[in-house]
């Protein structure tokens, strides 16, 4: 997928996958949600993100109906920290962003 916002290009086809995540649901199902973060040749980060009807990627398609969609979210390096944290992305989280990981 390929998206042009705010003057920047963000493509799946040429940035480096970092980390997927996909929430277990079955992909034909409407609740299904699958999530990859992405960096791009410049260093900044987006995700691409793809559900059901009944994800926060749905659109709506007529007649009051909501269909399966996707999107492309840029993020700073702390939101894209944050969803690894938050998605099982310890180990990348750990080798993309060393500086925002103290000891306890």
């Amino acid at each position: 997928m390929k998206r042009i916002i705010d003057s920047k290009r963000y493509d799946t086809e040429t940035a480096d996958l970092i980390h997927e995540w996909d929430n277990g649901i079955y992909g034909n199902d409407f609740k299904s949600c699958e999530e990859t973060l992405y960096k791009t040749k410049n260093g900044s980060y987006f995700l691409h993100g793809a559900g059901g009807p009944m994800s926060k990627y749905a659109e709506p398609c007529g007649n009051n109906s909501m269909g399966g969609g996707s999107d492309i979210i840029p993020m700073d390096a702390e939101a894209a920290f944050q969803w690894l944290c938050d998605h099982g992305g310890e180990d990348p989280a750990e080798t993309e962003f060393p500086e925002l990981i103290k000891e306890a």
